[in-house]
């Protein structure tokens, strides 16, 4: 078998670690700003889930966020945006504003690690490409 035909076993991203210079601030935004339960704490981290999401919040002397264009993105179900969106806008810094015409929201945690928060799934993403019509773009189905 070669790796190819193992790949169908992956499903999801499990776990996440992030580091953080105040663990029990990071540990409060995590729980009251979007909602995760805390599963696991120890004196230098924490483990929050956010549906199936693992977060694991590790605390560090020094916090480098990412610079680049990478982020997390959270899924939101369509109902339940609006709300949603509001809660974390109120606390959260945003770090771009959205124009993709899909609800979305762009926000950092209190270390500057960048999340997205948008309605659909993956497959409304690829759609929504497909709508665009990029030169070169390539949908696979």
């Amino acid at each position: 078998m070669t790796f190819r035909m193992h790949i169908k076993y992956l499903r999801a991203v499990n776990l996440t670690t992030l580091t953080c210079s105040n663990l029990p601030k990071s540990v409060a935004f995590y729980r009251n700003v979007l909602g995760a339960a805390l599963k696991a704490e120890w004196p230098c981290s924490a483990q929050v889930a956010l549906g199936d999401l693992g977060l694991w919040l590790k605390s560090a002397p020094k916090v480098t966020p990412c610079v680049s264009g990478s982020y997390i993105t959270l899924y939101c179900a369509e109902a339940t945006f609006e709300y949603t969106a509001n809660h974390i806008a109120e606390t959260s810094k945003q770090w771009k504003k959205d124009n993709s015409g899909s609800a979305s929201l762009y926000f950092l945690d209190p270390d500057g690690h960048k999340f997205k928060l948008r309605t659909g799934r993956v497959q409304s993403h690829v759609a929504h490409a497909e709508q665009l019509q990029p030169n070169n773009l390539q949908i696979y189905h």
